[in-house]
């Protein structure tokens, strides 16, 4: 069982934070679905940027079962303390600290994985944050700034000296952005120096991928992004396979159909109908792709501007893959 500060986790995949994937309707989605942990979406520490409807929603965590999890990120260690500090504030279980995202926008700001070039920075920013607030404190990082410079050990024992209480490391440096293979030695190797829980994260897309990655590294657990975007299912599916149970396979039409109307729904609820439908035209098409017929469906919903057309088009789609045999609605 993964302990961050006084919470005791029920399971070990992990939703990594996505900018504009990981809102409120999604992590309670994915929750649901066996997720152990969600963070939010990243949030400047700038507060002067937060009195916007998109800062606001991010900040908004209503309804979420705990721990609620506020990703925060800048180079500043007085603006990261002051921006932990407020979160908690406001209610924020744990905060966490962004120095994996690659974006240019993120980078250029010395922010990020950017970073990991400045390990005295990096030693700044964590004792001040740690310092700062009561609840936990947890790190999110790549394995270093270029392939030729790995250093995401002598970082995860920084932040470790500094009082964080668990870190995520994603599999790539930031030079690498999300091309290539994730390599999963480096995580091996600072789950090996580092006495805090470590969550392996990259190219995990399946339960079988997780116990590989689990086994090769000696993580405490996984995280997963861009895998669970349509398929927020995939923590149940890994949580069995942690078990011992035989890999599950993906839910039928119907289930996933269910599951998709729902989650359109409580997008609608969160944003408004306006934009509802248009947020939730990227989630429909995640949800389809590889199925049946998806490209023409696409297209056809992609067209429908109301709440109502397109919920009807999503379940005359799903009810169609229901009724074929099986093996052709997969």
């Amino acid at each position: 069982m993964i302990t961050i500060g006084p919470y005791r986790l029920t399971g070990h995949a992990f939703l990594a934070p996505m900018a504009g994937v990981t809102d409120l309707p999604f992590r309670r989605l994915c929750r649901r679905l066996g997720a152990a942990l969600a963070a939010g979406e990243m949030l400047s520490a700038d507060a002067r940027l937060w009195d916007t409807a998109e800062s606001r929603r991010r900040r908004d965590h209503s309804g979420e079962p705990g721990p609620r999890v506020v990703q925060i990120a800048g180079g500043d260690p007085a603006m990261m303390a002051d921006a932990a500090r407020r979160n908690a504030d406001a209610g924020a279980e744990i905060i966490d600290i962004n120095m994996g995202c690659p974006a240019r926008k993120v980078c250029n700001k010395e922010a990020g994985s950017a970073l990991l070039r400045d390990e005295a920075l990096v030693a700044a920013i964590l004792e001040a944050t740690v310092r700062a607030v009561e609840v936990p404190v947890t790190l999110k990082i790549r394995t270093g700034w270029h392939p030729d410079s790995r250093n995401g050990v002598r970082i995860a024992r920084l932040a470790e000296a500094a009082g964080i209480r668990a870190l995520a490391v994603h599999g790539r440096t930031r030079a690498c952005r999300f091309e290539g293979e994730a390599e999963y030695s480096t995580i091996a190797a600072i789950k090996r120096a580092v006495s805090i829980p470590v969550i392996a994260n990259g190219d995990i897309d399946s339960a079988g991928k997780a116990l590989r990655v689990l086994a090769e590294t000696g993580a405490d657990g996984v995280m997963i992004g861009r895998a669970a975007q349509g398929r927020p299912w995939i923590f149940r599916e890994i949580e069995a396979a942690l078990a011992g149970g035989p890999l599950s396979p993906p839910p039928g039409a119907a289930e996933a159909r269910d599951i998709m109307l729902a989650h359109l729904r409580d997008l609608y609820d969160f944003y408004g109908p306006t934009a509802g439908v248009r947020i939730a035209r990227k989630h429909i098409g995640w949800y389809c792709r590889e199925r049946p017929q998806a490209q023409a469906f696409r297209q056809s919903v992609m067209q429908v501007e109301s709440a109502e057309g397109q919920l009807a088009r999503v379940r005359e789609y799903f009810d169609a893959l229901a009724a074929l045999p099986a093996a052709a609605a997969a």
